[in-house]
């Protein structure tokens, strides 16, 4: 593998490009922040600071938060169910393959829903 992406931005292109052979994969914005996106549906995006923010089954997420490696997404006072942020690692290639399968999940995840 080639060096890894330094910063979140970096990363969550190389998220998308890795993610592009699943089918088509964009750049978009969700709440003024870069995120991949399949059509017209978010699926990834990041949050402020080292975070990449991941659309999963509430059941999915629930697993995340519960064995400590996500934490649940509050705007404002609200609690989104399905939406879970995951830190980066202090390993460029760590947090590379968390983000790209755990971005995975979410594109299978929002496909799904159209069906």
């Amino acid at each position: 593998m080639t060096t890894p992406p330094g910063t979140s931005l970096e990363m969550l292109h190389a998220v998308g490009e890795l993610l592009a052979a699943e089918g088509p994969v964009e750049i978009g914005t969700m709440f003024r922040s870069p995120g991949l996106r399949t059509g017209t549906k978010i699926f990834a995006f990041l949050g402020h600071g080292d975070y990449l923010i991941v659309k999963l089954p509430r059941s999915r997420a629930n697993e995340l938060t519960s064995e400590g490696s996500a934490k649940p997404v509050t705007m404002g006072t609200r609690t989104l169910r399905e939406w879970v942020e995951i830190p980066a690692h202090t390993s460029p290639d760590t947090t590379l393959d968390t983000w790209t399968a755990l971005a995975s999940e979410a594109l299978h995840y929002v496909r799904s829903l159209d069906s």
